[in-house]
């Protein structure tokens, strides 16, 4: 008599290998449909708000603790044409993320279990919001305290009127240090889930996680403790969310084989 989990264990796989030239081909397609999101999200973006009304919106944490009359300045020859037009891309990039996050997952979805595809496009919602989470802290809540930080260090001699170019600059480093620090859980969720660790082991480095934290931000972050601590204490508390989500995550991602097996036990 046939065992019933014989139909669970036969390769979901089998017969759906691709020429390498199909590969190639699909590549083409799915970075074609990225470039064209791309296109598609700053046509948007140009449209509305346009890419001084973007400066606009990034100047609002820094322009709060200046003079009511003062202004960002360009000192570069080309920065009032270059840097609205990065402002754009960057933005550009940000808002199509999911759609470009899909195309990845397009591509890589036809090599994949049907128990990794039952993870991973939920990773990937989760990884997005996480990400705009990250930046959506750092704009509404990181620079404005940062700021007025930095701000009462100066001395009143001084007319702190920040380049435009620099101060684009150093957002975006502090974007993409959120952005990518927010990220925790999704590592502690996959570590557990490829039983690279244990939960067991998670909670004893919680100690060490916190010292790993702080050095990260003190890396990543500009010399100031408001965006240090602003960096290394939600990478603590997703650090834990982690941790929780991990165990419902692994529960329910098993392998068929291992659901079948922990279930006769």
């Amino acid at each position: 008599m046939a065992d019933p989990t014989d139909k669970n264990k036969e390769d979901e796989l089998a017969g759906t290998e691709q020429p390498f030239v199909q590969h190639l081909m699909e590549l083409r397609d799915r970075l074609l449909y990225c470039v064209y999101g791309l296109v598609v999200a700053g046509i948007l973006l140009a449209i509305w708000p346009g890419p001084a009304g973007l400066i606009d919106m990034i100047a609002v944490p820094i322009r709060a603790h200046m003079p009511p009359d003062a202004k960002l300045i360009a000192i570069g020859v080309f920065s009032p044409f270059f840097v609205p037009l990065k402002v754009l891309g960057m933005t550009a990039v940000l808002l199509a993320l999911p759609w470009l996050m899909y195309q990845c997952w397009m591509f890589v979805a036809p090599g994949l279990y049907s128990h990794e595809k039952k993870f991973a496009l939920p990773l990937i919602f989760f990884g997005s919001l996480l990400a705009y989470g990250g930046i959506a802290f750092v704009q509404f809540f990181v620079l404005d305290k940062m700021f007025g930080f930095i701000q009462k260090f100066t001395p009143p001699s001084v007319n702190a009127t920040p380049d435009i170019s620099s101060y684009v600059e150093a957002i975006l480093s502090l974007y993409i240090a959120f952005g990518v620090a927010f990220q925790v859980p999704i590592v502690v969720m996959l570590l557990v889930r490829f039983e690279m660790v244990t939960i067991e082991k998670l909670k004893s480095f919680r100690g060490y996680f916190i010292v790993v934290a702080f050095v990260v931000a003190a890396v990543l972050t500009p010399p100031d403790v408001v965006s240090q601590l602003a960096l290394a204490i939600p990478m603590c508390l997703l650090y834990e969310v982690g941790i929780i989500g991990a165990r419902y995550f692994a529960k329910h991602t098993k392998v068929p084989e291992e659901s079948a097996d922990s279930a006769q036990s």
